[in-house]
């Protein structure tokens, strides 16, 4: 099972920079082994597109969100990839150096490079504008949990790989 864990966003744009403060989180963690590829996108859509030419199971991307949550608040949302699969590409164009989470997705499903089950783990910004700044407080206590909910799905796709392995 091979898995990319991409770090989106901006650390210089306040709480845009989560996406990066949580893979470097998990970064520290070999636990997973060489089948965990860790990668740090930052804004720039095309370099995640060409990670994924080389070919990934799954993919998980950590990225800042405004779901109109109360900041901090972390998502795990499962993207229906069949879906992307069978759309006749995106519906306007992409800025490929700025793309945002659902036009990378967009593009690796017109290029057929879109793993079969993606996951994005974000928290809900509070400010995302002021340049220069850091995380805001509550989205620096949500790294730890974005950091266990991307644990928890490594180790869900390590189970479902030994069990669909074992029965084969």
């Amino acid at each position: 099972m091979r898995v990319l864990v991409a770090g989106v966003g901006n650390e210089l744009r306040g709480d845009d920079g989560f996406g990066i403060a949580a893979l470097r989180g998990l970064e520290r963690d070999e636990s997973h082994g060489a089948d965990v590829r860790y990668f740090e996108s930052g804004i720039a859509g095309i370099a995640l597109v060409q990670q994924l030419l080389d070919g990934f199971d799954a993919l998980i991307i950590l990225d800042a969100l405004d779901r109109g949550a109360a900041p901090g608040t972390v998502f795990i949302l499962e993207s229906d990839t069949a879906a992307l699969a069978a759309s006749e590409g995106p519906r306007e164009p992409i800025d490929l150096h700025q793309a945002d989470p659902e036009g990378v997705l967009q593009l690796a499903a017109a290029l057929q490079v879109l793993p079969p089950r993606v996951w994005i783990v974000g928290c809900q910004a509070a400010d995302c504008d002021e340049l220069g700044a850091g995380l805001s407080e509550f989205v620096r206590r949500a790294v730890p949990t974005a950091v266990r909910r991307v644990y928890d799905i490594l180790t869900n796709l390590s189970i479902g790989a030994s069990e669909a392995h074992g029965s084969a």
